[in-house]
């Protein structure tokens, strides 16, 4: 168990440093593995446990761009009102 704990700790990290491109290729190619059935059930469990912390991951990169995205819509607003009181 410990060691299974510790190989996820590590595989955790690897998916944290994978940009949202290389997340999502990476989550289409365990997809394509599990449909064709190209991998056994364990194997596939392990895929599946590392496909759901990859979608985290892609959320999370989402989630970021989302806020920036708010961010950068309210100081252009802010900049425009401030333009018109002029």
């Amino acid at each position: 168990m410990k060691v299974d704990n510790m190989a996820k700790g590590k595989q955790k990290n690897n998916i944290e440093k994978l940009t949202f491109e290389e997340a999502i290729k990476e989550l289409t190619n365990i997809v394509g593995k599990i449909e064709q059935g190209q991998i056994p059930l364990h194997d596939s469990l392990e895929q599946y446990e590392k496909g759901m912390a990859l979608i985290k991951h892609c959320r999370t990169i989402l989630q970021k761009a989302e806020k920036r995205i708010e961010k950068i819509s309210k100081e252009e607003k802010s900049a425009d009102s401030s333009q018109e009181q002029e």
